[in-house]
């Protein structure tokens, strides 16, 4: 419900918006039209797409079909229940720090955000460049025919790339030989349950079985947390939407109750040492990419934490995007990544591995996630397709 379908309510997840109603398609929205695509309705976001969870003040929680009792993840928290459910093979989603691998994990299925401006956002988020609209589905051929229909340039986002078409289900049957693959068991920042940790290193390992040359990586990817510049170029943006329609005062608006605390608790940074921080985050992933092809690492840190928690436990301190420490430094990067699913941990959740491309190269990331598809199934789940 962050993405605009003519003629239908636009409620971005707020009371403050539940009347809103889009006044024309979004490109993706055009583009799967064309293509034959039936638009079965609207799924539940959090507010803004301000959390990781399935939550919003206007729609409630959104539960896990593998298990009610767990959120289903968010932003994009509908999309993915409507998909792991059975309610329809594919679903948009939007990605600003996670919101569609986060979900995509939490429910064992595979989402994939493209180089950023490679699939067009308009009308324009509330955080205009760290966002991606996104496909999520229960395997990679769905997934990459959604690809091959929403990417191209469009001139009504400025942030839109002119590149030539993007033919990811063709990538999908590339081979990896050679290809340098390198495991991440740490960022330099946040922590992760041993057994999503286990299950993804294992996962990321049997590529060689495909020739893959797989590196574990020793160094942290990043000197310092990149957390700083992401929650001022994200909260800063849903802040400034938000006030747009109730004025300074947040303290007294009608909105969630943990976005309200991470918007009043946020101290804002100047413009010159945002773009400091998010440039040294930034050089530090093209550095990696010299030595790699394509990194591979958890998801997230935790399976899906129960409805009704914003931040999942041992993870205090951090706020309610933030504690998934491996998905938004890929959105200040603006670099492609996709999970999917590679195992059930002891609880019976699923856990996603995340692989990370160079910037417009999402097919070598396809043929990677199609390899980890062909030598690490998940139970019951045909991830190829």
């Amino acid at each position: 419900d962050l993405l605009a379908v003519a003629g239908l309510r636009q409620t971005f997840g707020s009371r403050l918006f539940r009347d809103h109603v889009a006044a024309a398609d979004a490109p993706a929205v055009e583009r799967l039209r064309r293509a034959g695509a039936c638009i079965t309705g609207k799924t539940t976001t959090s507010e803004l797409g301000s959390k990781a969870v399935g939550a919003s003040p206007l729609t409630g929680a959104t539960p896990n079909p593998w298990n009610p009792r767990a959120t289903a993840g968010g932003s994009s928290a509908g999309a993915a229940a409507g998909v792991a459910a059975g309610l329809v093979p594919v679903a948009l989603g939007t990605d600003g720090g996670g919101s569609i691998r986060i979900p995509a994990a939490f429910c064992g299925l595979v989402g994939f955000k493209a180089t950023f401006g490679r699939i067009p956002f308009w009308p324009a988020s509330a955080t205009p460049s760290v966002a991606h609209v996104a496909p999520l589905g229960r395997n990679l051929q769905d997934v990459a025919l959604l690809l091959d229909v929403l990417a191209g340039h469009d001139g009504r986002d400025p942030g839109s790339l002119a590149q030539p078409p993007l033919q990811a289900t063709a990538a999908l049957g590339l081979g990896i030989e050679g290809l340098r693959v390198g495991w991440i068991d740490q960022l330099g920042h946040g922590r992760v349950d041993d057994e999503i940790r286990g299950l993804c290193r294992a996962a990321a390992l049997r590529l060689v079985r495909e020739s893959a040359r797989v590196e574990v990586v020793q160094a942290p990817l990043f000197d310092a947390d990149p957390n700083a510049a992401w929650n001022e170029v994200f909260y800063g943006g849903i802040g400034a939407r938000l006030r747009q329609q109730v004025g300074e005062d947040l303290a007294a608006a009608d909105i969630d109750a943990g976005l309200k605390a991470v918007l009043l608790a946020r101290q804002a940074l100047p413009a010159h040492r945002v773009d400091a921080l998010r440039e040294a985050s930034l050089r530090r992933v093209q550095d990696a990419f010299e030595r790699h092809d394509v990194l591979a690492m958890p998801t997230t840190p935790v399976t899906a934490p129960p409805v009704g928690v914003d931040v999942p436990a041992g993870h205090e301190g951090r706020n309610t995007v933030d504690w998934s420490y491996f998905t938004y430094p890929f959105n200040l990067s603006g670099n492609p990544a996709v999970s999917m699913p590679v195992g059930l941990a002891s609880n019976g959740m699923p856990v996603g591995l995340q692989l990370v491309g160079r910037r417009g190269e999402e097919a070598t990331l396809l043929a990677a996630a199609a390899a980890v598809a062909r030598t690490s199934p998940m139970p019951g789940c045909p991830v190829l397709g």
